[in-house]
C-alpha cells in the first residue's frame, strides 16, 4: 500500500465556493457530498453544506475540504502546490492567488527553481514551488 498525504481543509459554508474556484484554475475531477446527502441524526452541519468534498487534480494529488461550524479556511494547514513545469505553476499562482494576498511573488528562488506564496481568497494559505530556471 502506498501512502499519500493529501490537504484537508475546514470551512464554515464556504467548501463548495472554494473547491469549484479551484476546480475552474486546477482542473480536475471534482466530487462533492453535502450533509443532506447523507442524513446522519446528530451529524450537524447545514443541510447545503459540504460534508465532503474531494478535488483530484493529477497524478494521486487532491484537495479535500468539508464546512462545519467554527473552521475558516486555512486556520489549519497551507496546501503546497510542487511539479517541473514552472510556466504550469505560474499559471497556478496566477490563478489561485487572484483576489487574495501575496505575500511572495512567484520568482526564482535561491535553490533554483521557482517559488512564490500567497493567502487565496477564502484565507487559505498556498506555496507554489518547482521549476528549474533556465
Amino acid at each position: 500500500m502506498a501512502v499519500r498525504i493529501t490537504s484537508y481543509i475546514g470551512f464554515a459554508g464556504e467548501a463548495a465556493e472554494a473547491l469549484a474556484f479551484y476546480h475552474g484554475v486546477l482542473g480536475g475531477s471534482l466530487e462533492i457530498t453535502r450533509y443532506s446527502d447523507m442524513p446522519m441524526e446528530g451529524m450537524g452541519g447545514q443541510p447545503d453544506w459540504v460534508m465532503h468534498g474531494q478535488l483530484d487534480v493529477s497524478e494521486g494529488v487532491a484537495i479535500m475540504a468539508a464546512d462545519s461550524e467554527g473552521e475558516r479556511g486555512g486556520s489549519r494547514i497551507d496546501v503546497i502546490l510542487y511539479g517541473d513545469d514552472a510556466d504550469e505553476l505560474r499559471r497556478a499562482f496566477d490563478g489561485l492567488s487572484a483576489g487574495g494576498n501575496v505575500t511572495m511573488s512567484f520568482d526564482q528562488a535561491p535553490w533554483g527553481s521557482y517559488f512564490g506564496q500567497f493567502t487565496d481568497r477564502f484565507g487559505v494559505g498556498w506555496m507554489i514551488e518547482g521549476g528549474q530556471a533556465g
